[in-house]
């Protein structure tokens, strides 16, 4: 059995860039739209959904609050496709990742810290732990829809595995 505490830093573009995508507007040029009303950023992630012709689908997952400190049980990834978190409202959320592969590896788990006005996007096959919400809220989630085994589930229980985080 293995013990770990991990705890969470802040995500930047750089320490995320292996998992996925930082989704911000930091650092991007907008283009102006609408008569100057508004300003549109493009090229914020690289969802990738097509594989076996999968198609992408934006959903609302209605989040709770998790507790801390939380047993990380399991982790699951998708192997055919991106799948992105938009929190619908200002708030910190958490993501708990390890790089892609047959399983977790145990050593080169993270956790970041996502600020106010931050969503990230997981490339295909990262494993991570399901939504790390510090509130009870509304997320959009951009991620694939179609036919072949796009979750895979990773049991963690013989683990003693531990997010400490303080709100």
């Amino acid at each position: 059995m293995t013990d770990l505490i991990i705890k969470p830093k802040l995500i930047t573009k750089e320490n995320f860039k292996k998992f996925g995508d930082m989704i911000t507007t930091a650092n991007i040029k907008p283009i102006e739209i609408n008569n100057g009303f508004a300003k549109r950023y493009d090229g914020i992630a690289n969802l990738n959904t097509k594989k076996d012709n999968g198609e992408s689908t934006i959903s609302i997952f209605s989040a709770l609050k998790r507790s801390f400190p939380m047993k990380i049980n399991m982790m699951e990834k998708h192997p055919l496709g991106s799948q992105a978190f938009i929190p619908m409202k200002e708030t910190t959320f958490l993501a708990f990742v390890a790089p892609e592969g047959d399983r977790p590896e145990l050593n080169k788990i993270e956790s970041f810290i996502i600020p106010k006005g931050i969503g990230v996007n997981y490339n295909p096959g990262i494993w991570h732990f399901p939504l790390i919400s510090t509130e009870d809220m509304n997320f959009l989630v951009v991620d694939r829809l179609g036919d072949g085994d796009n979750l895979v589930l990773h049991d963690l229980n013989k683990e003693n595995i531990t997010l400490e985080f303080q709100i």
